[in-house]
């Protein structure tokens, strides 16, 4: 198989069957959360459990001030690399323009040396987490094949576009090209299996939580 031809399979095929496996895999793990159900509350409302759903995802978004002074780092560099990866994720030209075929819409991208620029910093950012888990005991003790995993399917579409995008010589720039898109499909299919489904299941539970303080007439 020719350098070109690979490059059409893992644009072609490749990205079907990756797209196939996050969809299905996310929405089975949703329906399994769903599907646990909850015993009806029989206690008379004191509050709204919708507002209190919405009130508690929206004011988690900010750590509160003891958080951030216990955990200064970990907050700050997680606040970085996630909204870094987002940045990158759905606001680099080339990636609206697959999201343009696939879906049919686009939107505005940020400049590419900006773009270019919050790569950096989020590659950083996660190896900086990183060296800190290894460094910190209780984090190294409760770290599990997992943890490491997900943060090397995490980091390798931004270090293997970064390099596809510059072209560096260390493999021809087709090569480079597929080596990003297998990096990224490599998420999509390990996605629902791992702790990455937080991205989906993290909002869930915060609803959930405040939902039952606001049935209950309090703020969680």
């Amino acid at each position: 198989m020719s350098e070109t031809e690979l490059l059409l399979w893992v644009r072609g095929p490749a990205l079907q069957i990756a797209t196939l496996v996050f969809l299905l895999g996310v929405v089975v793990r949703i329906g399994e959360i769903l599907m646990l159900g909850r015993k009806k509350n029989l206690a008379e409302a004191r509050g709204s459990a919708v507002a209190g759903g919405l009130r508690t995802v929206l004011s988690r978004m900010i750590p509160d001030r003891g958080t951030l002074r216990r955990s200064t780092f970990n907050v700050v560099a997680g606040y970085v690399f996630h909204i870094g990866f987002f940045l990158v994720l759905f606001f680099f030209a080339p990636h609206i323009l697959v999201f343009q075929d696939v879906l049919g819409v686009s939107w505005p991208s940020i400049p590419t040396p900006v773009i270019d620029a919050i790569t950096v910093v989020t590659i950083i950012a996660l190896l900086a987490v990183l060296v800190h888990r290894l460094q910190h005991k209780v984090m190294r003790f409760l770290s599990r094949f997992q943890d490491y995993l997900v943060w090397l399917v995490t980091i390798l579409p931004l270090v293997t576009g970064y390099l596809a995008f510059h072209r560096v010589g260390i493999a021809p720039p087709t090569m480079l090209i597929v080596v990003h898109i297998l990096s990224v499909e490599l998420l999509m299919v390990i996605f629902p299996f791992t702790k990455l489904m937080h991205a989906f299941t993290l909002f869930m539970a915060r609803y959930y939580n405040g939902s039952i303080a606001g049935y209950k007439g309090v703020n969680s």
